[in-house]
């Protein structure tokens, strides 16, 4: 992964432990209620672990309430091709 990839992980993976736990959301409770993955995959999310697929991003999104570019919000896509 590019540094820049990375650090675009790891923030989403903030963003979207931020948003489940303004909702009251303990880990556990929130993969209960919304099923289709495990703990340790929603974890994995959370800590910037996993690159997510465009429809991964648009089912959490959905899941959080929120839209997809509020999710991404802050995210640099300035990508280099190079490496």
């Amino acid at each position: 992964m590019q540094q820049v990839e990375l650090e675009n992980a790891i923030k989403l993976g903030q963003r979207i432990k931020e948003l489940r736990t303004q909702k009251g959301k303990s880990l556990n409770s929130f993969v209960m209620e919304h099923g289709g993955t495990t703990t340790a995959t929603w974890s994995r999310v959370e800590s910037g672990k996993v690159n997510l697929k465009i429809s991964t991003l648009i089912k959490v999104a959905a899941i959080l309430g929120i839209t997809v570019d509020k999710l991404l919000k802050d995210i640099d896509f300035n990508y280099s091709l190079e490496e």
